[in-house]
């Protein structure tokens, strides 16, 4: 229905000079996007309060509102060519005008949670980068056919800005930041199984992608009332640190049928761990953070285990911000099982204490296109993790690894698709199937396995991929992870050589 429209955007973006990557066609799409979804929801609202003779209180006064400037119309629906703002009239407009309008909501809103906060918030991020008002009118005029009105139409351009997310995500090394595989997504959310009255995390959301599959997977079915207001408004939790995956968010999330997303435009790792109560919990997280990023030494301050990497803060964080009992899958670099850093080491091990550590899914090379790392998905579950009267972990108190353990057994599946993966090769739901359905029953086959915790090295807790049902292979690992590990290691040397010249001097 609206395919052929997002193709004629696309054109009218790539001859715009201001738009030159994949990353601008998605920011401008998205935010004429928002507008024409905002004036289709408020021209639904009136007409509701109408029919029950109700008043209806616009967000969007007159003037600015989608209808008055991207779209005015004659008596007979056809475009008001003659009040039709274009050329630099339409730019000044936009820039001078409209822009600063939408970003006052910000100071006006009541609280975070409402729309004329994400408003605010939105256009404060975001900037128009059309130079030509003439291609802007083509845009608008092709934004305008779109319609928000019905569920199936809703569907449809969910799936559009999908491709539209997925080709942004191809478009350089960083697409992991804005773009995790659906089918992966789908099948991490299969072994979680999130229910009704669940609420979910995801502290580095991105384009929300396990937000709105999650919604997805729970929206089948019928529901009552209380329901789906439970979904529409208890259930998801985001939170995201760039601009452009935030505006990105929000946008997925209200295609995909939550009307007003709790997304939040924040630095996760800001949070200081020992500020958080178990009012702050959460029964499900879902998540893909950044690999290979670095935090400053005061960010690093808000956790316990110090360490630039930020996965491994948020891994860190994930588990704090778990429930007791509380189920999580988290993806995360490869090497994370095997560093010998400090830093990985205490991780590991504060995993395996506090945490029902049940399954690791080995994800192969290509999974995420553009990232140039090997993934591993960690699934556990938040159990008993600290001895009662000393607080401290088990393993640092010599005692038998077994003993009042979270992790028990570990079982491993190794992702074998039989094919290279890439752009046009892509993973898909077919190629996880046999994992979604051994991981029910833990069963052991070629590709599974499992591992006693009494069996991991206690001075190491090397947690490494080692199938035993296929001969040794000596594995390339990638340039990146080699250096990453280098810098990991060489930062760990430079602190321990400070520390000793603290002590000489003093």
């Amino acid at each position: 229905m609206f395919e052929q429209t997002f193709k004629n955007i696309d054109d009218v973006l790539w001859k715009e000079a201001g738009c030159t990557t994949e990353l601008d066609y998605t920011e401008q799409t998205s935010w004429l996007l928002f507008l024409k979804y905002l004036d289709d929801l408020e021209q639904e609202r009136a007409l509701e309060a109408e029919l029950v003779g109700k008043p209806y209180e616009f967000i969007i006064d007159e003037a600015h509102r989608w209808s008055s400037w991207a779209a005015p119309k004659k008596a007979d629906g056809t475009l008001d060519h003659d009040n039709a703002l274009i050329g630099d009239d339409l730019i000044d407009y936009v820039n001078r005008k409209l822009f600063p309008y939408l970003q006052s909501f910000k100071q006006r809103a009541t609280s975070p949670d409402t729309i004329e906060y994400k408003i605010g918030e939105i256009f404060s991020e975001i900037k128009n980068r059309f130079q030509s008002g003439y291609s802007l009118r083509d845009a608008l005029e092709y934004i305008d056919e779109l319609r928000f009105r019905s569920q199936q139409e809703k569907h449809e351009l969910s799936h559009l800005y999908e491709a539209k997310i997925r080709n942004m995500g191809n478009a350089g090394r960083n697409g992991g930041e804005y773009y995790t595989p659906r089918p992966l997504i789908r099948a991490i959310i299969q072994v979680v199984k999130p229910k009704i009255g669940d609420r979910i995390y995801d502290g580095a959301c991105g384009s929300a992608g396990f937000l709105c599959e999650s919604y997805d997977y729970l929206r089948r079915g019928k529901l009552t009332t209380k329901e789906l207001e439970i979904l529409q408004k208890h259930t998801f939790t985001g939170k995201e640190k760039k601009s452009l995956a935030y505006v990105i968010a929000i946008m997925n999330m209200i295609l995909h049928g939550i009307d007003a997303p709790n997304i939040i435009h924040t630095n996760t790792l800001t949070e200081n761990l020992s500020d958080i109560q178990d009012k702050n919990r959460f029964d499900v997280i879902l998540a893909n953070p950044p690999f290979g990023g670095k935090e400053r030494k005061e960010v690093q301050q808000n956790f316990p285990i110090k360490t630039g990497e930020t996965a491994f803060l948020f891994l860190q964080h994930f588990i704090k911000m778990l429930k007791q009992g509380g189920r999580a899958a988290v993806v995360i670099k490869n090497t994370f099982l095997s560093n010998s850093d400090n830093a990985s080491r205490a991780l590991r091990e504060e995993l395996l204490t506090s945490c029902n550590l049940h399954t690791i899914l080995d994800c192969p090379s290509g999974t995420f296109i553009g990232a140039g790392v090997k993934t591993v998905v960690l699934f556990f579950e938040k159990g008993q993790p600290l001895d009662a009267l000393q607080r401290t972990p088990l393993f640092s108190q010599g005692k038998p690894l077994t003993e009042g353990m979270a992790t028990q057994k570990i079982w491993y599946y190794q992702l074998d698709p039989g094919r290279s993966l890439g752009k046009t090769n892509a993973l898909n739901d077919e190629d996880l199937r046999e994992f979604v359905e051994l991981q029910a029953t833990f069963a052991e086959t070629e590709k599974s396995w499992l591992v006693d915790i009494a069996d991991i090295d206690r001075e190491s807790f090397d947690l490494s991929v080692k199938n035993p049902n296929k001969a040794e292979e000596s594995q390339l690992r990638e340039p990146q992870e080699i250096l990453d590990e280098i810098a990991a290691l060489d930062a760990e040397s430079a602190e321990i050589l400070a520390g000793i010249g603290g002590m000489i001097c003093s």
